[in-house]
């Protein structure tokens, strides 16, 4: 047991271990998603993220540790939101003609985003910091990190609400929009996108490609809009 602690001790430092590690524990994800039939509440990423948790837990690895090696992933998410440019392209058409629409839905998707965030965390008693740091949370993680920083907040805390919150608009989506009976792709897409950025946006590409398109745009449309209106809707909290 002497022989492997110190083994692992020194695997643990070593960044290859922990991109190994993401991408296996992505793997099972994608594995489980896939034998669900893809069913939305099986999503890949929530079940990464709970197994590298446990492996975290268990060994009392630091996140700091783990992230030398996941920053390889961390640097692909640039490149990979570029390629949602593709998706928007090729429905530049539809795009063009609900212009009016789309604009109206970011404002008011955007702002319900960052106001009902705030008013329930400051409703629970949360401090400054926590508020600063969640105000950014349904923008791609790129930008709301940056966002964060600029307001005062810890971009790790910011980080872990971007995901939570990703997760959770690309599991519960689905089931919602049916529930909703919204029907048209565009605003099912546009929609997810705005609300859960880029986990959102891979979900609808899963599930119709002009919800895809649509949940691209939209997910560049919040990163714009989220960094100009959160540092105002903050202050007026503040």
């Amino acid at each position: 047991m002497t022989g492997f602690a110190e083994i692992w001790s020194y695997l643990s430092q070593g960044p290859l271990l922990w991109l190994t590690a993401t991408l296996a524990a992505y793997a099972v994800g994608d594995a489980a998603f896939r034998a669900a039939g893809r069913a939305p509440a099986v999503n890949p990423v929530l079940i990464a993220v709970a197994l590298l948790a446990g492996v975290l837990a268990v060994t009392g690895t630091p996140y700091s540790t783990y992230f030398e090696g996941a920053q390889f992933v961390h640097f692909l998410l640039g490149p990979a939101t570029v390629t949602l440019a593709l998706p928007l392209w090729q429905a530049r058409g539809l795009v063009a003609r609900a212009a009016l629409p789309v604009a109206v839905a970011l404002i008011a998707g955007s702002v319900t985003g960052v106001v009902s965030a705030l008013a329930i965390a400051q409703g629970l008693g949360v401090g400054d910091q926590i508020l600063a740091s969640l105000a950014p949370k349904s923008a791609t993680a790129p930008v709301a990190l940056g966002i964060s920083e600029r307001l005062g907040g810890s971009p790790t805390l910011t980080a872990v609400l971007v995901i939570t919150t990703g997760v959770i608009g690309a599991v519960s989506a689905t089931p919602l929009l049916n529930a909703l009976g919204i029907r048209d792709w565009r605003a099912r897409g546009f929609a997810t996108g705005v609300a859960a950025h880029g986990l959102g946006t891979a979900r609808a590409l899963q599930v119709h490609p002009v919800a895809g398109a649509f949940a691209g745009l939209g997910m560049a449309l919040n990163a714009v809009a989220t960094a100009l209106i959160a540092p105002v809707v903050l202050g007026w909290f503040r």
